[in-house]
């Protein structure tokens, strides 16, 4: 059992400290040092990014090995938060506690995840030295940032390899307003790119003797309303989205140059290749004028282009093993879902090669002012990993 008050503690810890993705070593080195005090020996993983951002971060990284052959086991979460923004009525960074809801700035999403995780693998390394199998607990840098940065180096410098299972405490009742318990089995993936376009300048008096970019790009954006997307049975569809626009004429000009952003969700079956076919598609129906290129985002590595989608089969041991420990600790069967968007848990699930499991609390306002989450799920998560860990290992 894990003590309430012991997650109201440390969550209040984790909230005052603040972590928004490029400034976590503050809250790395309190989480390493948090687990030196409970006798367990973690190790910072630091990476440099230096095609793009030339971000210097860390990992932190803790290995408890049983000493005996079994599953290795991965627990994942990221320490890093989205930045401040405008509209709190309770200090971010207090941890302020109002009955059952905990509120700061990353409370939901995700320090919950990982003070549930902190105090189950306390409580597991506590109540058992010796086990089968192997658990690498990973808390990343950057998620909520670029490209996964943390969780794209663990896995390109090896540090996580021959993983049998990822847990991943993203807050999975909270993303997708499900009741407490809920077990997401898949994701959807996505890419960001631009579509720019090449026209003719011309007076805006005379626009017939221009090639506007910005018309052209109008045209295709209507265009990519038509999409034609795969529909996978369990992720449903994907989703192009257009984010930005940018094109100027200056005070009397048609423009001849215009860019569209697009975020693209993609389901499995679906990837550059056939983003790219679409958008040749649409701007086909557009009939444009102007000359087009088509650019993905560049990336730091091949590895972290996108994000893929995946799934994973309800039928699976592991992942039938981890819903049974949600019935034994929550007392209910968990809901079934799958997440609509992106995380770390794309990279784990779409290149290790082993299933993924998304499991954590509810709340609301990830991503906004007032953020919280719920004391009990993060309770209740912490004993479910627990349970899991215990049933799988001992």
């Amino acid at each position: 059992m894990i003590d309430k008050n012991e997650v109201v503690e440390l969550m209040k810890k984790l909230i005052e400290i603040p972590s928004s993705y490029f400034e976590e070593k503050d809250i790395m080195a309190f989480v390493k040092g948090w687990f030196e005090k409970n006798d367990m020996q973690p190790f910072i993983h630091e990476y440099h990014e230096h095609k793009i951002t030339g971000h210097h971060g860390e990992n932190i990284v803790l290995n408890l090995d049983g000493g005996k052959p079994g599953p290795v086991i991965c627990v994942n979460g990221h320490l890093d938060t989205v930045k401040l923004c405008n509209g709190w009525t309770v200090d971010p960074y207090a941890g302020v506690v109002d009955g059952d809801k905990i509120y700061g700035l990353g409370a939901l999403d995700m320090k919950s995840g990982c003070a549930a995780t902190m105090l189950a693998l306390k409580a597991f390394h506590t109540n058992h030295s010796n086990f089968e199998g192997k658990i690498i607990a990973t808390y990343v840098s950057v998620e909520e940032g670029p490209y996964g940065m943390g969780t794209n180096a663990l896995i390109e410098d090896g540090i996580i390899h021959n993983v049998d299972f990822s847990i991943v405490t993203e807050p999975s009742a909270g993303f997708t307003q499900r009741p407490f318990p809920t077990i997401c089995l898949g994701a959807r993936g996505g890419y960001g790119l631009d579509i720019e376009l090449f026209g003719k300048a011309s007076h805006a008096a005379l626009p017939q003797n221009g090639k506007s970019a910005v018309l052209d790009a109008s045209k295709v954006i209507c265009e990519l309303e038509k999409v034609a997307y795969i529909e996978d049975p369990h992720l449903g569809i994907g989703a192009a989205c257009v984010v930005g626009v940018e094109s100027d004429g200056g005070a009397c000009s048609v423009p001849d140059y215009a860019k569209i952003k697009l975020f693209w969700h993609i389901v499995v079956g679906e990837d550059e290749n056939t983003i790219e076919k679409e958008i040749i598609k649409a701007i086909e129906r557009a009939d444009i004028q102007c000359r087009y290129k088509i650019n993905f985002r560049e990336a730091p590595s091949e590895g972290s282009k996108g994000f893929m989608p995946y799934t994973v089969k309800e039928d699976d041991p592991l992942v039938k093993r981890f819903a049974e420990s949600v019935l034994r600790v929550c007392g209910k069967e968990p809901e079934k879902a799958y997440f609509q968007s992106i995380g770390d848990f794309n990279y784990l699930g779409s290149r290790l090669n082993a299933p993924v499991v998304i499991f954590g609390a509810e709340g609301d306002n990830f991503h906004s002012h007032d953020e919280y989450a719920t004391l009990s799920s993060i309770q209740k998560t912490a004993e479910v990993v627990y349970d899991f860990l215990e049933k799988t290992l001992t």
